[in-house]
């Protein structure tokens, strides 16, 4: 995703209002980047909170959209940049976590945000987990990390699908403790869910209950 994409898939999602709206908003915070403090949290109420593609219930919405423009126009860097996005991550609700988290890739942050996202990892907020392991994730959390966090996804019930990056990232590891936990549901009678089942075809080494097939009811 990119701004230009975003601003793209707005339209017709808000309002003329809320797009006058942005448009000043933007213009404000690159003038002033403390003006985000106050702006950030009057996306939703100003734009809109549908989301900006219907087919993806995990997808991003019209107020994560308007709140990653807000962010791409900050003109800072480096410590400056960080301690922004730590501040409007530790004081905002769950919708303005989310936001913050899927603008990273927009960003110039590096590995400084990735504190970030293991906050949200350890949340039981599936939207929050959701974001968390999007594009940023993908190219900057190390192995283990992103395992833990398909598996929490997993255990769940957040679709694979919403997870950009796991054709990528899936190894051969991930699909042992996903057969190890498609095993445990198994011999407890529970049903396996079937989005698991792209991860461990590509790794057929590594031994699969004849159960993991069955769909979620």
């Amino acid at each position: 995703m990119t701004p230009d994409a975003l601003r793209t898939a707005l339209a017709g999602r808000t309002t003329e209002e809320g797009e006058r709206w942005l448009d000043a908003a933007c213009t404000a915070v690159a003038a002033d980047p403390a003006a985000v403090r106050a702006l950030f949290p009057a996306a939703g109420r100003r734009c809109g909170r549908g989301p900006l593609h219907l087919a993806e219930p995990y997808g991003w919405t019209v107020d994560d959209a308007v709140r990653a423009l807000l962010l791409a126009a900050l003109p800072l860097t480096g410590t400056a940049l960080h301690t922004e996005l730590t501040e409007l991550y530790r004081t905002g609700d769950a919708a303005e976590r989310r936001a913050v988290l899927r603008a990273l890739p927009l960003l110039p942050v590096g590995d400084d945000a990735l504190p970030l996202v293991h906050d949200a990892l350890r949340t039981n907020d599936t939207r929050l987990v959701a974001a968390a392991l999007g594009d940023y994730a993908t190219h900057h959390l190390d192995a283990a990390a992103y395992r833990q966090g398909v598996l929490k996804c997993v255990f769940t019930g957040i679709p694979l699908a919403a997870l950009p990056g796991l054709p990528d990232r899936a190894d051969a590891e991930l699909a042992r403790m996903m057969s190890a936990f498609a095993a445990e549901r198994t011999a407890a009678g529970r049903p396996v869910p079937a989005d698991i089942q792209p991860v461990l075809a590509r790794f057929p080494e590594i031994p699969v209950p004849t159960a993991t097939a069955r769909r979620e009811a």
